[in-house]
């Protein structure tokens, strides 16, 4: 799949907001500063369609990217930044749930984790939220260039141990630096894609 065009097309806070063509969908969720922007602009080979915050918790809506007019990649705020009061983070929370509970455009969740840490409380209790609504997740672990020789293997098996993905779901290890990982997620959207049609 080549990337011909991307823009963001729709901002929404509540379902009417929602786009209403039915094109397949793809949710990114993350904590807010484990390379979601990056994560966007590399898949989309974009340098800045998203922009990457010095200031994490900035995205607080969900963002639809429009894809070859094929696709929606769609952002969300992310989880587990201590800045973000406690109000505001009910609302995101919300908002997402929503999002979740019917929308039949959803064809799989790319789960961002940081591939140099073991995956926090926030990561699990985000897992197994998605897995309460029975969604495909692709677990992604960013900023593997960060992570040298014999700590990758180490921190893989930490986090495959952790997290403990049920069948169907995977794991792409994964770099905007490097594009360590960039294909396989392309190729996942493509075949998903390629479902639906």
């Amino acid at each position: 799949m080549i990337i011909k065009e991307a823009s963001l097309e729709v901002i929404a806070t509540r379902r009417s907001q929602y786009p209403i063509d039915g094109k397949p969908e793809f949710l990114l969720v993350g904590r807010s500063n484990v390379g979601k922007s990056s994560f966007i602009n590399s898949i989309l080979s974009r340098k800045n369609l998203a922009y990457t915050s010095a200031r994490p918790g900035k995205t607080q809506t969900l963002n639809f990217y429009n894809v070859n007019g094929d696709f929606y990649l769609i952002d969300v705020p992310g989880y587990g930044y201590a800045a973000v009061d406690k109000k505001t983070q009910a609302k995101f929370g919300m908002m997402i749930e929503e999002y979740l509970e019917k929308r039949e455009e959803l064809k799989r969740v790319f789960m961002l984790i940081d591939f140099r840490h073991k995956p926090m409380e926030d990561d699990l209790l985000m897992y197994n939220f998605l897995k309460y609504y029975n969604l495909p997740v692709t677990v992604v672990a960013t900023k593997a260039d960060k992570v040298t020789g014999s700590k990758k293997e180490k921190n893989l098996k930490t986090i495959l141990e952790t997290l403990d993905l049920v069948v169907g779901d995977d794991l792409v290890v994964f770099s905007s630096v490097t594009k360590l990982g960039v294909k396989d997620v392309v190729k996942k959207i493509e075949g998903l894609i390629e479902e639906t049609i």
